[in-house]
This record gives structure tokens, C-alpha cells and sequence, in this order.
């Protein structure tokens, strides 16, 4: 069991639905109530981890090359945009796979909607679960679906992955590259910005390109959120952000949560597992010295990349708090870091309490 001295985490992304309810009922996903080897969350190995919840992502894959969510081929051209029947086909099985979970739990999972819920959940060990869409391809341009989808227990929206829709335009997977790579918001992605902000949907700002994120940055009233994203200073991939978005996030009083994926971690960009938990330290202390301690936290893309071998999956948390805890970070930022950060930016962003 994880040291009962940690905070449970509260984790930006993960992309265990994907994994759990696989797009082709042809194909078998693997049980999340079951402790497997294979990836890097289910709910045995969460609860070893002081895994307390987090974001459950959405992601509509490519049909015709099954891209994952964030190890997609280094080419750097855009995937194409997805069809609306097929995009929202698969984000109603991914997210009805998430409420049979919660119906399956036997109380142990909780699809969260409120921050209260979301304390609750941490304080009584329940895990917590936040309905997140990576990408939004399942919306309508008229926005009817964002209304239905709000009322199923949707709290947090990607406007893009790595890919253009009606929306907005991604970065592609291209190193070393600026975000600075396309055109920003259509009007659309601009209605879509404001329609979160009414509901209070979360507007998640990882895989848009930099021309959207200050476009989002005018429009939204909102603290400015990146779920899983790093420091472009330290690696130059456009997933990262640049110091000039971190000072914005600083300023909106928002978040970013630290990706775990090594080629978003690693100088050279690179997909090698053996990379050493301090890169990972070294990339949170930066983006704590640029926004400030109490608006970083983790965002760690479990079953959706290539993550630290010394992490290995989500039992390996604690490693990650004990070297933080060895830098000298104190036991309140540890907990502002693991949970306590993700809950104000929440509060803040949430329309109910």
C-alpha cells in the first residue's frame, strides 16, 4: 500500500476508457476492477498508488490508423479530421463505459460533477472520476450535444487532440517545433469557448496550437487550464507550453498538470523509458518557479504513453512524491501538488460548489 503519509493524488489525464472499452466491440478490453500487467491503471494498482481520481479522457481514435492519444508517428502532419457520426458513436461508448464503472464499483468510484463531490471523494477514499472529452469531435457545431453531454457528467473538454475539427486546430508531433504551428479559433471554437464558460466546463488547453490558446486566452472567463502538459524551455515539442503561455496561466490563476510521457519530458525528445525521475522533478520545479507552486499538479497521460520505467504505472506514484519530498518540498506543497491545486482551479472553474 502506498505510505499513508502521501496525499492522494488527483491526476489531470489518463486514457484508461480507451483501454477498458476498446472502440471495436470485436476487441477485448481489459477488466478495471482486476489488477493486470499490462498498462497502467486499474483500480487494485490505483489504490497501491494513493491514486485518488482524476480525469477519465475520452478519445476518439483515428479509424483508419487507431493513433494513440498521445504517441502519435512523428511526421509532423496533421491526422485528418474526424466524421461526426463516427466521433460521437465512440465518445457515447467511452463515456457510458465510465458510468458502468461507476455502477459496477460497488461504491468505490464516483463519476464527480461538484467540487464538494470531488473532496468527499478524497477525504473518504472513494475514487474519483471527472468525465473529460480529448478533443471535440463529438460536438455538434450547434452545440446541442455540449448541452446533453454537460448533463451525463461532462466537466472538462479538450477542444482538440493533435488534429484540426470545426473547433480549433492541434500541434502535430513534430520535434523540435514551436506551438506556433496553424491557424487559432474559428468562430465556432470561439462559441464553443463561451458555452463552457456558461456551463462551467473546463477548457482544457493541451494539444491546441499557440494562435488557439491566446485566442482562448481572450475569450474565456475562466482560469486557463493545460491537463498534461510540460515546459517548452526544457522540451521543444509544440505539446509543451512556452514561458509567455505559462505567464498567461499564471496570471488567470490556472493550472497545468505535469504529462509524464517521456518524448514531452526528454531534451532530445525521445521515446526511451529509461528516463530518470529527476528529468520529471526537473520539469515540475520549473513550471512551479514560472506559475507558481500552488497552480501546478500532475496530469500524468496513464494508458496513453510511454511513461518513466522508475514510475512504471500508476503504484509507482509514491516514487515520484518521495523525490519531490527529497528536493525539500514541504508537506503542504506536496499535497497542493498531488490534489490540492486541482481542487481549487475546480471550484473556480465549476459553476456549482
Amino acid at each position: 500500500m502506498a505510505s499513508r503519509r502521501n496525499p492522494p493524488v488527483f491526476d489531470g489525464h489518463n486514457d484508461t476508457l480507451l483501454r477498458v472499452f476498446p472502440p471495436s466491440r470485436d476487441t477485448r478490453g481489459r477488466d478495471f476492477f482486476e489488477r493486470s500487467e499490462s498498462g497502467h491503471l486499474d483500480l487494485p494498482r490505483a489504490w497501491e498508488g494513493g491514486f485518488g481520481g482524476g480525469f477519465f479522457a475520452v478519445f476518439v481514435p483515428n479509424p483508419r490508423t487507431g493513433s494513440e492519444p498521445s504517441q502519435a508517428p512523428t511526421t509532423g502532419t496533421l491526422p485528418q479530421p474526424l466524421e461526426l457520426p463516427y466521433a460521437r458513436s465512440v465518445a457515447f461508448r467511452l463515456a457510458a463505459g465510465l458510468f458502468k464503472l461507476e455502477r459496477d464499483s460497488g461504491g468505490s468510484l464516483k463519476v464527480v460533477r461538484t467540487a464538494g463531490e470531488l473532496t468527499h471523494c478524497l477525504d473518504t477514499g472513494v475514487l474519483a472520476a471527472v468525465l473529460h472529452f480529448e478533443g471535440a469531435e463529438a460536438i455538434d457545431p450547434e452545440l446541442d450535444a455540449l448541452e446533453v453531454f454537460y448533463q451525463a457528467g461532462l466537466r472538462s473538454l479538450g477542444l482538440v487532440w493533435s488534429r484540426p475539427n470545426a473547433f480549433a486546430e492541434g500541434v502535430p508531433f513534430r520535434f523540435p517545433s514551436s506551438p506556433d504551428t496553424g491557424p487559432g479559433l474559428t468562430d465556432r471554437g470561439r462559441a464553443l469557448v463561451r458555452a463552457c464558460n456558461e456551463l462551467g466546463i473546463a477548457v482544457d488547453l493541451s494539444h491546441l496550437n499557440e494562435r488557439g490558446f491566446w485566442d482562448v486566452a481572450e475569450v474565456s472567463t475562466a482560469p486557463l487550464v493545460a491537463t498534461h502538459s510540460n515546459a517548452h524551455a526544457l522540451c521543444p515539442t509544440p505539446r509543451n507550453l512556452t514561458d509567455r503561455q505559462l505567464d498567461a496561466i499564471r496570471d488567470s490563476d490556472g493550472m497545468v498538470g505535469l504529462n509524464f510521457s517521456v518524448s514531452f519530458l526528454r531534451e532530445d525528445g525521445g521515446r526511451d523509458a529509461d528516463t530518470p525521475i529527476e528529468t520529471m522533478v526537473r520539469h515540475l520545479e520549473y513550471l512551479a518557479e514560472r506559475v507558481g507552486i500552488e497552480r501546478v499538479g500532475l496530469g500524468s497521460d496513464f494508458d496513453g504513453a510511454t511513461i518513466p520505467r522508475e514510475i512504471g504505472d500508476v503504484t509507482g506514484l509514491p516514487r515520484l512524491l518521495e523525490a519531490l519530498r527529497a528536493r525539500g518540498y514541504g508537506e503542504e506543497d506536496l499535497r497542493r501538488i498531488a490534489h490540492g491545486n486541482w481542487v481549487r482551479v475546480l471550484g473556480k472553474t465549476w459553476c456549482t460548489p
